[in-house]
């Protein structure tokens, strides 16, 4: 299938930006601070590199293969019926972190702002727009997250710059783990908040000049990655370990007790949710999108816009199956660390595979061997 190639490397960089930073920012600094305290930063430092990684070899496929996604290059390279197993359990995959998300933000909506409101409604709603959403071609979805970037970039940033003059420095030491068994536990629970970048599979094949596709890649994680380390980092000198441990939502903590210079803005939770509203539609938008994006493919579809209502009552069904927070984030966890085996462990052996087999894409054909 020939793409029109009109996302700009910029563009391309948007996505996976806004795509990762999303419903997770909240917990984030309870992760790894729960598996190695004060090191907490750097567990987080060391699942952002591991997350690159998943990001580097999907990058290298897609370099490879620049007309496919990985839903037709995958059959290509592992056979039809191998391939179209490993691109549905991507579709489930992707299916489950959007519901799981959706109702993540849920239970922060219901808990936090419209206590009184059902939470079903505000699944449903944020849900929905994805769905509208998901209707416009890969153009308008590229516009969408380039032009809320600066919305969520900037907000957060300021929020994290401002709550340093709370902090204590001594609560950031030591500096490296004590006990490393319980590292690795941390360093895959903050591997997986990146998941979303599995976009840029879908992402690759449409851009001008896909050779540029890794120069996105490189900066979307360090903006991404950046910011999360930040506001671990954060969280933790403001906090300290024992509190943090106690914090549901760290993130939305911190933004509450910090305060604009001037008193301009006593406290910024209220500003800080919103930003995190559309946070969390960008991601949701990118998950559903890729979705409904890769089921088109597997069936060998030029639209995928019918399958956007199709999906929806599946993935809310999906959404509110755990029976409260604890329980949620119990899923949540479990399911992460086995998607690290689809975003991670299956691109490694698509492109051993394809190397080994000689196998990549032509720029005018879908592929070719030699």
């Amino acid at each position: 299938m020939e793409f029109p190639r009109e996302i700009t490397v910029m563009q391309a960089t948007a996505i996976l930006i806004s795509t990762i930073i999303g419903v997770g920012l909240l917990p984030l600094p309870r992760f790894p601070v729960e598996t190695a305290d004060t090191a907490g930063p750097f567990v987080t430092l060391l699942g952002i590199l591991l997350a690159f990684v998943g990001l580097w070899l999907i990058t290298v496929l897609g370099m490879r293969f620049p007309n496919q996604s990985i839903i037709r290059y995958s059959e290509d390279v592992l056979g039809k019926w191998a391939g179209r197993t490993g691109s549905v359990l991507v579709i489930l995959f992707f299916a489950v972190l959007t519901a799981l998300a959706s109702r993540e933000f849920g239970e922060v909506v219901i808990t936090s702002v419209l206590r009184r409101t059902p939470l079903e409604v505000t699944v449903m709603v944020m849900l929905f727009l994805a769905v509208v959403s998901t209707r416009n071609d890969i153009n308008v979805f590229a516009y969408i997250h380039l032009f809320y970037l600066p919305l969520i970039l900037a907000p957060v940033i300021l929020i994290i710059v401002f709550s340093m003059k709370n902090a204590n420095l001594l609560n950031l030491q030591p500096i490296l783990p004590y006990d490393w068994s319980r590292t690795w536990t941390g360093i895959l629970t903050v591997s997986a908040l990146f998941q979303g970048s599995f976009i840029h599979t879908i992402v690759i094949p449409q851009m001008r000049q896909p050779k540029k596709a890794m120069k996105a890649s490189i900066w979307g994680m360090l903006v991404a990655g950046g910011l999360y380390l930040a506001a671990v980092v954060a969280s933790l000198a403001v906090f300290g370990v024992d509190e943090i441990k106690l914090l549901l939502w760290p993130t939305l903590e911190l933004a509450k007790t910090t305060s604009i210079p001037g008193e301009i803005l006593e406290r910024l939770d209220a500003a800080f949710l919103a930003v995190w509203v559309t946070a969390v539609f960008t991601t949701l938008f990118s998950c559903y999108f890729l979705t409904v994006h890769a089921i088109s493919e597997l069936f060998r579809l030029r639209d995928h816009r019918m399958f956007s209502l199709f999906v929806f009552p599946f993935v809310y069904v999906i959404a509110m199956l755990p029976q409260n927070v604890v329980n949620l984030y119990e899923v949540i966890d479990i399911m992460s660390r086995m998607g690290l085996w689809i975003t991670i462990a299956y691109p490694s052996i698509l492109l051993v595979v394809a190397s080994i087999r000689k196998i990549r894409g032509n720029r005018r054909a879908g592929n070719q061997v030699g």
